[in-house]
């Protein structure tokens, strides 16, 4: 029988905030402990990142053999600029993922040019350090539209039976105007606690919470635009029926955040 890997929503953090010093120093010391701890699943064949920073007009899966990195952040040290993360892509699970859409009725399509945007490549130097596997991203959908994320998800759960471990790359809090203001702290604390709530219910009451997230307490001020929340939803997606719970969290800079696994 296959092992069914279990499927994750981490907290890519900021910029490459994990390879540059940061004040306070230890800011994202705890984030990249446990994003280092993660990854080692047996079985894992190849890795799935669903980032919160490519959108497109339809679902769009990297497909080149040896993808390059972009480095889509901005004023941060010169040597951010020079990281390395040279994992191989997956033409053949490219194939796969727009194949398992397209049976699902959702569009989806290749891209050969695409790189790997720092949603991807900053986590993964701390997830699978080695680059020794095979790594794809798939966009989200322009519209961001929570429902339609959630059955992208549904619909790469197949996956998980096959090798692949799915990530879903974003951030429980993303508000840029809440990092360090106390005065966010118990919104974003509210809004974790829902989360924590949501992820960990029934999966017919996790499906609706998350498609009406933007009801949940203080949402639009801890996400004043979803696309870093809508990779939970893919995660979730693609956990089926598999139970979910928030398994870290930390304090960066006055405001919790998570990262889920499911199954």
């Amino acid at each position: 029988m296959n092992h069914s890997l279990p499927v994750y929503f981490i907290p890519h953090g900021a910029g490459p905030c994990f390879f540059m010093d940061w004040q306070p120093k230890d800011a994202w010391a705890a984030t990249a402990d446990w994003l280092s701890s993660i990854g080692r699943e047996p079985g894992v064949k190849a890795i799935l990142v669903i980032s919160g920073h490519w959108e497109a007009p339809d679902f769009t899966v990297t497909s080149a053999p040896n993808p390059t990195l972009i480095y889509d952040y901005y004023g941060f040290p010169d040597h951010t600029y020079h990281l390395s993360y040279p994992a191989a892509g997956s033409p053949l699970l490219a194939e796969r993922i727009v194949s398992l859409l397209e049976g699902q009725g959702l569009a989806a399509k290749k891209d050969e040019a695409r790189g790997f945007d720092h949603g991807v490549f900053i986590p993964l130097m701390l997830v699978r350090a080695e680059a020794d596997l095979p790594v794809v991203q798939l966009s989200l959908k322009a519209g961001l539209d929570p429902s339609l994320h959630l059955a992208l998800g549904r619909a790469l759960a197949p996956l998980r039976n096959e090798g692949v471990l799915i990530l879903g790359s974003g951030m429980s809090f993303h508000n840029m105007r809440g990092y360090g203001d106390p005065a966010f702290t118990p919104i974003a604390e509210r809004f974790d606690r829902w989360l924590g709530e949501t992820v960990a219910a029934d999966p017919v009451s996790r499906a609706q919470r998350l498609a009406a997230w933007s009801e949940a307490p203080a949402a639009r001020l801890s996400h004043p635009r979803e696309e870093h929340l809508l990779p939970l939803m893919v995660a979730a997606g693609a956990a089926g029926n598999d139970p979910g719970r928030i398994v870290f969290s930390d304090r960066v800079m006055e405001v919790p955040i998570s990262g889920m696994r499911f199954g």
